[in-house]
């Protein structure tokens, strides 16, 4: 089987180009989790299939079909998807440089500063629309009934103070700390806690953390969960942990998420760039339309057989 390892800002993955490759459905999780171990497989934080469009969507160019690297199927990936649309050019599966890929049923509008020398094909850069984020907790999805009120009175670990809802929270024993977070939805579900200027980002223990908030109730489909320290009204610092992977160098859809999120706050401006461990990542959020544009790299690392 052939196969594209591809990143954007470090959050890698393995693209197979599924009108090529044919791997039954049934298959596919357990091929992710074999191919996503970094010590006896590709290595990576999952596995993207390039599906063709859906017959019953002909507005669509292409599929992408996304899988954790535990092998639980995700609704969608920022880093991936630019991934997914510089993959299709440059391999010429496509001339055009304005696409649309729907994954999950979702139709996400892509746009890629490409050009081409010597007869050979480069995406620079990719920008998503990756549409409104949601915040109803009911398509998040969230169960708010397991966040109690009254949640800056508890000991433990807290997620509280949801956008659209009064302060909640829930929470966590044998934890010191009280987080507070926004939830959000880009697609996925997102926990963005906000931490104090004094705390330390590169020292904070992520995975402590991160597993209480992914594995909580009162996310019945897990949850993403971004630590993010504001360095101004238009910069942004920011650590993952990925349901399904654990910590990843970024989060294109937590970006998106983060952006939401604190322009919505007033802690920053609407468009911000949001530093990652693997690079930068910078989200605009259209509040007339209600969209979130996305813009960053999609790198080709390898390609290869196995």
């Amino acid at each position: 089987m052939k196969f594209t390892k591809m990143q954007g800002c470090g959050n890698d993955y393995i693209y197979i180009d599924s009108a090529k490759e044919h791997i039954a459905a049934q298959d596919r999780p357990a091929l992710t989790r074999r191919l996503s171990d970094r010590h006896f497989g590709i290595g990576g934080d999952g596995v993207i299939f390039i599906n063709p469009a859906p017959a019953d969507a002909p507005d669509v160019d292409f599929e992408m079909e996304m899988y954790n690297a535990d092998g639980s199927r995700s609704e969608m990936c920022g880093n991936g998807i630019r991934c997914v649309g510089a993959y299709v050019y440059e391999h010429g599966l496509t001339d055009s440089t304005k696409l649309t890929i729907i994954s999950a049923g979702a139709r996400k509008y892509l746009t890629l500063e490409a050009d081409e020398t010597d007869g050979s094909r480069h995406v620079h850069s990719v920008t998503v629309d990756m549409g409104a984020p949601v915040l109803d907790p009911v398509r998040i999805p969230l169960r708010p009934e397991l966040l109690p009120l009254g949640s800056s009175q508890m000991n433990g670990m807290t997620v509280a103070d949801l956008p659209d809802m009064n302060p909640a929270g829930v929470e966590f024993s044998g934890l010191p700390d009280v987080y507070c977070a926004r939830i959000v939805s880009m697609g996925n579900p997102h926990a963005v806690v906000v931490l104090p200027a004094d705390v330390d980002l590169a020292a904070f223990p992520l995975a402590q953390i991160g597993p209480h908030f992914e594995s909580h109730p009162a996310f019945p489909n897990r949850t993403n969960t971004e630590f993010v320290h504001i360095d101004s009204r238009s910069e942004v610092h920011m650590r993952v942990w990925e349901r399904g992977t654990g910590e990843t160098l970024a989060c294109g859809t937590g970006c998106c998420a983060i952006t939401t999120a604190c322009a919505l706050a007033g802690l920053t401006d609407d468009r911000i760039t949001v530093h990652v461990l693997g690079g930068e990542i910078v989200c605009r959020y259209d509040r007339v339309a209600d969209r979130i544009l996305m813009t960053g790299p999609a790198v080709t690392v390898f390609e290869g057989t196995v």
